[in-house]
């Protein structure tokens, strides 16, 4: 049985040799590296490029998304029990932020 990078390899050649692969966006071509690529873990360059080029953020990237979302309720908020609230849900989503990144530091994984 053959393993799953050999079965990868056959589909890759088959593919080259139909030339299903000539007509694809950057064939031939090194790949162009994103703002971040260098200061991405080098274990997590190829899957954040795919998520990206599929149009998929990776979780963190939401994360910061929330993270601005709770800064700019927590800018415009009057009600001073409700400031309270939101920092309070802003605080935990950075501690978390943090963790999550951390881990990718360390580990190149989650």
């Amino acid at each position: 049985m053959p393993t799953q990078d050999e079965e990868i390899a056959r589909h890759l050649r088959e593919a080259l040799a139909s030339g299903e692969l000539a007509g694809t966006k950057g064939f031939g071509k090194p790949l162009t590296q994103d703002a971040g690529w260098e200061a991405t873990p080098e274990a997590l360059r190829m899957p954040f490029k795919i998520l990206k080029d599929a149009g998929v953020v990776p979780a963190e990237v939401e994360l910061f998304h929330e993270r601005a979302a709770l800064t700019a309720a927590l800018d415009g908020c009057q009600s001073e029990p409700e400031r309270v609230v939101l920092r309070r849900r802003l605080s935990d989503l950075q501690q978390k932020i943090t963790l999550r990144l951390e881990s990718l530091r360390m580990n190149g994984s989650l």
